[in-house]
């Protein structure tokens, strides 16, 4: 078939017929490559003739290419590790889990914020992170609430709080009942109260608020319900544009024991459920009052900085 001649084309105007065949020409002379690009490519550019050689880029008269130090730089879609602080010693006279409250005199109460809840309207479980002054996890705080209980009462909704260590267990359990408001204020049934459990299921104290015209105030009592502590809040609770502070106070109302201090983060804390709490109490004060000012605190976040998705208006 290659042998034979096509018959020439009729066509007065058809190019002349392609040949595909060539005759290679003498070798030329070998002209060496330039200085610093070994085989003619780039110094770390792959080639096939090199398979050694690793694409990645090395800049000239380096001895190693650049590379990334492991772990310095996460992969990205990565989470971040968390950083727990180490666990302490099982201690007498101390509730299971609580031994980290003995080494410490403050805590940072750190609000989940969910950008869900503000677009869908649907308001979801709260979620907290526990750390101390090194920015360490000591403890996550996650409701417990079904979604009719949320969405029906919403700021007003009796929830339980489960508070887990480094391990996932459940070292704390923090209960709110539900208390009718449609009555009086200064009616005792509409009083909030929240009780505190430690390990769950064994009642170490109670959250009580009083009824007051012009403050929030709290009484901090223990497993028989008798008044240990006070805290009072400020006359004007919401704290735009500044930090609410909740002075814990003894009985008296002479000695400052602590505090709970609600920042201010600017237009998040005026628009979102995204609240910072910062707890202060002595370092020698006992651990379970300890753990029922930590508990005082999302009494105090519920109340007053909890704030419901608008609904729609028909």
């Amino acid at each position: 078939m290659e042998n034979q001649t096509k018959p020439p084309d009729p066509r007065p105007d058809a190019p002349p017929e392609y040949n595909s065949h060539f005759v290679p020409g003498p070798p030329g002379t070998a002209v060496p490559p330039p200085a610093g690009y070994p085989g003619g490519l780039p110094m770390g550019y792959y080639s096939p003739q090199q398979p050694s050689t690793f694409p990645l880029y090395q800049p000239v008269g380096g001895t190693h290419p650049v590379q990334y130090q492991p772990g310095k730089y996460p992969v990205p879609n990565q989470p971040v590790p968390i950083t727990w602080m180490p666990g302490p010693t099982p201690m007498a006279n101390c509730p299971p889990g609580l031994e980290y409250l003995v080494q410490l005199d403050n805590i940072h109460v750190l609000q989940h914020f969910e950008p869900l809840e503000m677009m869908t309207r649907f308001e979801t479980n709260n979620r907290y992170d526990i750390k101390n002054n090194s920015d360490q996890m000591v403890y996550i705080v996650t409701e417990d609430t079904d979604d009719f209980t949320r969405n029906a009462y919403r700021t007003l909704r009796p929830f339980v709080l489960r508070v887990t260590d480094c391990m996932g267990r459940e070292i704390m359990t923090m209960q709110r009942p539900f208390r009718c408001t449609c009555c009086c204020f200064c009616c005792p049934s509409a009083r909030q109260e929240l009780e505190v459990q430690c390990p769950p299921g064994i009642t170490i104290g109670f959250v009580a608020e009083h009824w007051n015209l012009c403050r929030a105030v709290y009484s901090i009592q223990n497993e028989k319900k008798e008044n240990v502590m006070r805290v009072r809040g400020p006359c004007s609770t919401y704290g735009c544009g500044s930090d609410s502070v909740f002075e814990v106070k003894s009985l008296d109302g002479v000695s400052n024991i602590g505090s709970i201090i609600r920042k201010w983060n600017g237009l998040l804390s005026a628009m979102a459920d995204a609240d910072h709490f910062d707890i202060h109490f002595p370092l020698d004060l006992d651990v379970k009052m300890k753990a029922m000012i930590f508990g005082a605190c999302f009494l105090i976040d519920f109340m007053y900085f909890e704030r419901s998705p608008p609904q729609r208006s028909r």
